[in-house]
């Protein structure tokens, strides 16, 4: 027994990161396109204006993709690509670029799987005060239905939210994500709010606009492993992985994000602890958050070890030295693709996906002319083979989606990190399919089997 004969082999990427095109076809300003014309906010000052060029190699790319052999491609809308202004007049040459981009996946064969917010926010709203304003649920809303108007034809497979842990929890703790602003706890909780309150808007008009189509959501957060596999170790990482560190880094959590919807309420321990910073929670909120969902999506590059301390609390294990990391410091855990599916499938009762899952290794164009990456390969053999036993396991694991399906600006971190199955040599935008690309086709082709 492996994956299901239907199982939904993918590849993703996001808006901003490939498109380019920044400032063409009628598209508005990003916060993302402000942010990186700050001196400091990335990488030897790198920033999206033209990234992998997209908007232009549509066709070529598509080509690609199907050379993969992908079952399904997950893309992101870019908000202000469509409406410039983030609410009211939308514009026309993004509704050609993107149902020509749909076109051309169906006519390959290629499902879209289309995400309708992947951060990059029309900078038109930040000024209004973005996901803090208690409008910023509705402004979400009109956007959602002008891409169900738009679209809902031909589009059946929807995710709302790319990891909201980062947009929010990320960018207004002072960390690397735009706007990388400092704000109160109580602020952030705020918008945490106002960002589920979008989405379960978001899936009720889904519901009501798209007859048959399927909805999920593509949080991140913290995953643990056991550090043997002892009853009270697994325990203990679990408890880990739905625990909200109200005292630490509790954006990054992952039942803050998820119990709402799953739930209809917050998780009441953390709640509890937050006290007068709690947002203000309408009498109908979390009716329209806690909307059905078809399957749980998850991104997961990598996970910590834990074990159950004495007082019953789990204890974090240092990696030993030497443990393997990838390019970008990443530590390489493939059992996180087992635990992390199971604990989620046992907790919110869904069929789960891997919307992202990859590398970033130091590739280059070798003098051969084709780009060798054996790490790459062994990272995700490593990864699927867990992901595979977690489904002979029975979780029920509908897909894997590989981040990401070419080179792309890697946020904060410029074009320095190379995650893609395809090489993109951002001066000339040659592409260049690398080993683990034809690798990956062949574990396509078999449905995993060869792995």
């Amino acid at each position: 027994m492996g994956f299901k004969q239907d199982f939904v082999w993918g590849a993703a990427t996001a808006s901003y990161q490939i498109e380019g095109a920044a400032y063409e076809g009628g598209k508005g300003l990003s916060n993302w396109d402000v942010f990186c014309k700050q001196p400091g906010n990335i990488y030897e000052n790198h920033n999206g204006d033209v990234a992998c060029d997209h908007y232009h190699h549509l066709a070529e790319d598509v080509a690609l993709m199907k050379e993969l052999g992908i079952k399904a491609y997950r893309f992101s809308f870019s908000w202000p690509r469509l409406m410039p202004q983030g609410t009211g007049t939308v514009n026309p040459d993004g509704i050609r670029f993107y149902q020509t981009l749909i076109d051309e996946l169906l006519q390959n064969g290629i499902t879209p799987y289309a995400t309708l917010f992947h951060w990059d926010y029309p900078y038109a709203l930040q000024k209004r005060g973005g996901w803090l304003n208690p409008a910023s649920p509705q402004w979400f809303a009109e956007y959602t239905e002008t891409i169900i108007g738009l679209f809902g034809n031909k589009i059946k497979h929807f995710f709302t939210f790319n990891e909201p842990q980062c947009f929010i929890g990320l960018a207004f703790t002072g960390r690397e994500m735009a706007p990388k602003l400092q704000v109160t706890r109580r602020d952030i909780l705020q918008m945490a709010h106002n960002v589920l309150l979008a989405h379960g808007k978001a899936v009720q008009l889904l519901r009501a606009g798209v007859p048959g189509c399927k909805i999920g959501y593509a949080p991140t957060g913290s995953t643990y492993i056991p550090a043997s596999n002892s009853a009270q170790d697994i325990e203990a990482a679990r408890k880990a992985t739905f625990t909200v560190d109200v005292n630490g880094d509790w954006p990054m959590g992952i039942s803050w994000w998820s119990d709402p919807i799953f739930f209809g309420e917050y998780p009441a321990e953390a709640a509890q602890a937050f006290g007068d910073d709690m947002p203000a929670i309408g009498p109908n909120d979390m009716k329209i958050i806690s909307q059905p969902l078809d399957f749980y999506g998850h991104n997961i590059y990598n996970s910590t070890p834990v074990k159950m301390g004495e007082n019953g609390q789990p204890v974090v294990q240092a990696f030993k030295p030497g443990h393997p990391r990838t390019a970008v410091n990443w530590p390489i855990t493939p059992e996180g693709l087992y635990w992390a599916p199971k604990f989620l499938h046992q907790r919110y009762k869904l069929p789960v996906i891997i919307t992202e899952n990859g590398l970033s290794c130091h590739d280059v164009v070798s003098l051969d002319g084709k780009v060798h990456d054996p790490n790459r390969i062994d990272f995700t053999q490593r990864y699927l083979q867990q992901l595979q036993r977690a489904a002979q396991d029975g979780v029920e694991v509908d897909g894997y989606f590989h981040w990401s399906l070419m080179d792309n600006f890697e946020w904060a971190k410029g074009y320095s990190e190379r995650f893609g199955l395809i090489y993109v040599d951002f001066e000339t935008q040659k592409r260049t399919p690398k080993d683990s690309f034809y690798w990956y086709a062949s574990i396509i082709n078999s449905n995993g089997s060869l792995l």
